[in-house]
C-alpha cells in the first residue's frame, strides 16, 4: 500500500506545531521514542523526522513527498519544490540588524558594508533588488556576535521577539523577508500519493478556516433581524430560529476573527442581546 511520506522537523516549535496540526486533522502520530520514521494512525502516511535544512532537498529528491518547513528555509535552499499551502504558524522575520550606535539615513547607506548571515541566497537577492552590494560572510550559528568580534558591520538573521538582538547590543534595522511555516511538495508524486495529499490539504484548510472564525449566537427582536443580518453573512447566510418569546428570534452565524469586535459592536447597537461566542473546531464546505 502506498503511503504519503511527510517530512517534519525533528524537534523544536515548528515540529510541535506541525504535529499538532496533523492531530487536529484526525491523523494520529504515535510517540516515536526517537525513531526517524513512524507510520500514522487513521491515515495512509508515514512521518520522516529530519533536520529542517534537509527537508527541501529530501522533498526534491522524492525521499519525502511533502514537508512542513519554514518558508525561509525553502527560499534559501532553492530546491525544486513548490509551496502548496501556507500554514499560518511559525511566523518570524529575516532582518538586517545593526549595532545600536549606527543609524543609517536610508538603505543605500548599507552599500559596501560587511554582513554576516546564515541566509546568503536570500540576502543576495534582496541586495540585488535594491541595487546594493555587500561583502557577505556566510556563517552558521551565533551570527549575532559577528559585529562585536569585528567580523562584520551588520548581520542578517531571523528575528522573533528581538531579545537576542537586544542582549548583543543590536537593533532590527530592515526586514527583508516575512516567513511562516509552509507545506511543500515534490513535483513528481504518484497519483495515489497526490490523492492522499489532496485529502490532507482538505483537512488542513478546514482546520485553518475554523481557527480564523468564531460561531456567534444571539437573541433579537424580529424588528431588528434585517438590520443585524446585514452584519452577519455567515457561511451562506445566518440561521434564524423563532424563540418561545413572541416577537423574538435566535440568530446563528459565523464571524471572521479579523472583523470580530467591529461586527459585535454593530450587532449590539442594532438590538442584539445575549450574545454567545464559541470556538469552531472544523469548517467543512
Amino acid at each position: 500500500m502506498e503511503k504519503l511520506r511527510i517530512a517534519v522537523q525533528k524537534s523544536g516549535r515548528l515540529s510541535e506545531d506541525s504535529l499538532k496540526l496533523l492531530k487536529e486533522c484526525g491523523i494520529g502520530v504515535p510517540a516515536g521514542n526517537n525513531q526517524l520514521k513512524i507510520s500514522t494512525e487513521n491515515f495512509d502516511a508515514e512521518i520522516l523526522f529530519l533536520r529542517d535544512d534537509d527537508i527541501p532537498e529530501y522533498v526534491q529528491d522524492g525521499v519525502a513527498d511533502i514537508g512542513f518547513v519554514g518558508e525561509n528555509v525553502v527560499l534559501e535552499k532553492n530546491k525544486e519544490t513548490e509551496i502548496v499551502e501556507r500554514l499560518g504558524y511559525g511566523k518570524c522575520r529575516l532582518s538586517i540588524a545593526l549595532p545600536k550606535g549606527k543609524k543609517p539615513k536610508n538603505i543605500q547607506a548599507l552599500d559596501g558594508i560587511k554582513i554576516a548571515t546564515s541566509y546568503p541566497i536570500i540576502l543576495q537577492g534582496w541586495l540585488k533588488k535594491n541595487k546594493l552590494k555587500a561583502d557577505i560572510h556566510e556563517i552558521s550559528g551565533s551570527v549575532e556576535i559577528a559585529p562585536r568580534i569585528g567580523l562584520a558591520d551588520a548581520i542578517c538573521d531571523l528575528v522573533s521577539s528581538g531579545s537576542t538582538l537586544f542582549s548583543n547590543e543590536l537593533y532590527e534595522y530592515e526586514t527583508i523577508l516575512k516567513s511562516e511555516a509552509v507545506l511543500i511538495s515534490g513535483k513528481n508524486i504518484s497519483k495515489k500519493r497526490t490523492a492522499l495529499l489532496e485529502q490532507l490539504l482538505f483537512r488542513i484548510r478546514s482546520v485553518k478556516k475554523a481557527k480564523y472564525n468564531k460561531y456567534v449566537l444571539l437573541n433579537a427582536p424580529n424588528s431588528s433581524i434585517e438590520k443585524i443580518c446585514k452584519y452577519l453573512p455567515g457561511i451562506n447566510s445566518p440561521t434564524i430560529v423563532p424563540l418561545a418569546k413572541e416577537g423574538w428570534s435566535s440568530i446563528h452565524s459565523v464571524i471572521g476573527e479579523n472583523d470580530f469586535w467591529n461586527v459585535i459592536e454593530k450587532i449590539k447597537s442594532a438590538g442584539a442581546e445575549g450574545i454567545l461566542i464559541l470556538p469552531i473546531e472544523k469548517i467543512i464546505e
